[in-house]
């Protein structure tokens, strides 16, 4: 099921996610209907706080520019290590229509559980290294404007607000 994506600054998206205690078919069906809803906004990935759940997962694919990538759910991320440096130019589908260059580590060791539950390692590099950081950043309530001037922020911020009461005006009235 396609979900609804959070438009910032909606304040979901300035919580912190909580850690996710047990996988399961629940969690399963959430990693699913990100990547549907990720898929469906033409994303590289997708936090579980920008569709408005408060649990660390993220959902990742890469292959768009990194053929030899797959898709990846990542609950509970941790970093193991972050090296190097490298500029980026990063949307995000909570800020549609905007991009701006964001400095991240160019290498990004990360360690999470997959969707059966299973501790894995992985070193990204290149797309995924910035995508794993960006997304991970959302679990902590952090969103790519927030590594940018505060001018280019508040610019952002009135475009993202007059974006939003233009949809809340077209949606249908509720029944």
């Amino acid at each position: 099921m396609v979900r609804e994506i959070l438009i910032w600054p909606d304040p979901i998206l300035k919580q912190k996610a909580k850690p996710v205690a047990k996988v399961d078919d629940k969690v399963r069906a959430l990693i699913k209907d990100m990547f549907e809803t990720m898929y469906d906004a033409e994303g590289v990935g997708l936090a579980a706080p920008q569709v408005g759940i408060l649990q660390r997962i993220i959902v990742l694919d890469t292959r768009s520019q990194q053929p030899d990538a797959r898709p990846l759910a990542m609950i509970n991320p941790e970093f193991v290590s972050l090296e190097g440096e490298t500029t980026y130019t990063e949307g995000c589908l909570s800020i549609p229509g905007e991009a701006e260059d964001v400095d991240r580590a160019a290498f990004a060791t990360v360690r999470y559980l997959d969707e059966e539950g299973q501790e894995q390692t992985l070193r990204c590099d290149g797309l995924l290294a910035i995508a794993v950081q960006h997304e991970t950043d959302h679990l902590d309530g952090t969103v790519f404007v927030d590594h940018v001037s505060t001018l280019k922020r508040e610019f952002i911020r009135k475009r993202m607000k007059k974006l939003k009461a233009s949809r809340e005006q077209g949606a249908p009235a509720s029944a």
